[in-house]
């Protein structure tokens, strides 16, 4: 199995990032709250945004830190929980993770909560019909 997280998956388009906390919907796994919006499936099927507000970590150190907690979990975890049960769809997932907390948590803690988040936008994606991903935005 390839683990490896591509350029290609991260969500880098201000007009999808605005799009997904302005009509996305959200989930909380204390202390991540993750937002996800599905769209029409392109060159990737899901792409991911991780943010660590400085208001609540202010040391630069411990944001990176919590940064790459996160991606790792995610990046361990999306396979199984979100590629595989949306692969036969014509959908796309944009999903974006903010961390929550003012503390640093542990790695297995953001794991655990990964695998919750990752397993409930999938479960919540299959329900939706795939003609939701085809409407025009306005």
């Amino acid at each position: 199995m390839d683990f490896k997280l591509k350029k290609e998956e991260k969500l880098t388009s201000r007009t999808a990032i605005n799009l997904l906390f302005n009509d996305g919907r959200s989930l909380m796994a204390f202390p991540l709250r993750a937002a996800y919006r599905q769209r029409p499936r392109g060159d990737q099927p899901v792409h991911f945004l991780i943010s660590i507000p400085k208001k609540r970590i202010r040391r630069a150190v411990d944001r990176v830190t919590l940064r790459r907690r996160v991606r790792e979990a995610y990046r361990l975890t999306r396979r199984e929980f979100l590629l595989d049960p949306i692969a036969g769809r014509d959908c796309g997932v944009d999903i974006a993770f903010v961390y929550l907390d003012k503390t640093i948590a542990p790695y297995s803690v953001i794991h655990e909560k990964m695998i919750s988040l990752l397993s409930r936008i999938a479960q919540l994606a299959a329900e939706q019909p795939d003609m939701s991903c085809h409407e025009t935005d306005s």
